[in-house]
């Protein structure tokens, strides 16, 4: 790809894309968002890294879903709010059809116990994606600049280490990133520069209300959102059982698109399909109009050399955290032998080969359900 030089797809391409992204785009919001910059940034050059680059800024400093705040983002890139509006609709679609899907043969056959043994294999391969999304993500941001390496390791470190991601050192580290890019003129002088229920409108209202806050509130990926729905669904409101909401979230996981997906499974088995609409719109609405609204302000002063010091110091930073993110997540879903050589198999074929991730997540499925037939699943946990 020729730095700078893009060749903006059509609407209709740009949204053939999101559908497919949110059709097979497995593997959370790490690994969607390692996607989006290999087919959009790097193999068909539709977007300029600046672009990405801004749009990766904005997402992790705004609350709500990471990959779906990028893609919102590069719709709007590409077309303003009409675009954002069109890319939310397409990406979201096709994971909100099959979560509601298979939330009614949840209700209809009481659980999916499945869901649990897929998931062994799939999470383990999904490690492996992410990894090569990190690494990709951090070659094309960083180059050789030495401060934004060392962004990246305390990133990298802390993310692993806490096991979240933390709004302020986002925002340090691209204050640090800026002041090195552009000093001060009082910096120069004084010093160098530093491093189940009865359906009523009342009732959906309170489902609306209640993702929207956590679409507007909570930080980070996607995951970030789990301990603010279960403290809402499972003891504030109880909604849901512990055991349903473990089942949400294996939903969310064995699905395409975003993970926060999983806010149209609690909704469908809280008030059903209207339930579903509800939670889905409150959990997108507030990353759909940060979007439409901060980037246009980031871009009218793109060129200030601050501006750019303080989005390259945060994309550093969020390339650390997707690295410690790899860890983070690995602990949980590598539990034994198995699953780490699905893991090293998967990062291997990734980075190796063109196959796309949805088979390689198919095939940990697979693998899972077939451990799980010869009790190897159960003897794991």
């Amino acid at each position: 790809m020729t730095e700078g030089v893009v060749t903006r797809p059509t609407m209709v391409e740009l949204l053939k894309y999101f559908l497919y992204l949110g059709s097979l785009g497995f593997g959370g919001p790490v690994a969607l968002v390692g996607y989006m910059q290999r087919d959009l940034v790097e193999r068909r050059s539709w977007f300029t890294k600046e672009e990405y680059m801004k749009s990766l800024a904005l997402s992790q400093l705004a609350p709500g879903p990471l990959a779906a705040q990028r893609a919102i983002c590069l719709g709007y890139v590409h077309s303003r709010v009409r675009g954002a509006t069109l890319v939310a609709l397409a990406f979201v679609l096709p994971s909100f059809v099959m979560t509601v899907a298979i939330s009614w043969l949840y209700v209809r056959f009481g659980g999916l116990s499945w869901m649990q043994a897929a998931f062994y294999g799939v999470g383990a391969v999904v490690i492996g994606i992410i990894a090569i999304a990190a690494y990709k993500l951090a070659k094309l941001t960083m180059a050789k600049d030495r401060l934004q390496w060392l962004i990246f390791a305390v990133m990298a470190v802390v993310t692993a280490w806490t096991e979240s991601e933390i709004l302020w050192l986002f925002v340090l580290c691209g204050v640090v990133a800026m002041v090195a890019q552009a000093p001060p003129a009082w910096l120069k002088r004084s010093a160098p520069a530093c491093l189940a229920v009865v359906v009523t409108p009342e009732l959906l209202a309170q489902i609306l209300w209640f993702f929207t806050k956590a679409g507007a509130f909570v930080f980070g990926s996607g995951l970030a959102i789990v301990p603010f729905l279960y403290a809402g669904v499972v003891t504030e409101h109880r909604w849901l059982t512990e055991r349903q909401f473990i089942d949400a979230i294996a939903v969310a996981m064995l699905t395409p698109g975003p993970v926060v997906i999983t806010a149209a499974f609690i909704g469908f088995l809280v008030a059903g399909v209207t339930g579903a609409l509800a939670a889905t719109a409150g959990v997108f609405l507030p990353a759909f109009l940060i979007a439409v609204t901060a980037l246009p302000l980031l871009n009218r002063f793109a060129d200030n050399p601050r501006v750019k010091g303080f989005v390259r110091g945060v994309t550093a930073a969020a390339s650390g955290a997707i690295a410690g993110a790899c860890v983070v997540l690995g602990r949980r879903a590598i539990v034994d032998v198995q699953t780490a050589g699905l893991a090293l198999a998967a990062l291997v074929v990734m980075a190796r080969t063109r196959v796309t991730a949805w088979v390689l997540v198919l095939g940990g499925a697979l693998v899972g359900l077939a451990a799980n037939g010869l009790g190897l699943v159960e003897a794991a946990r």
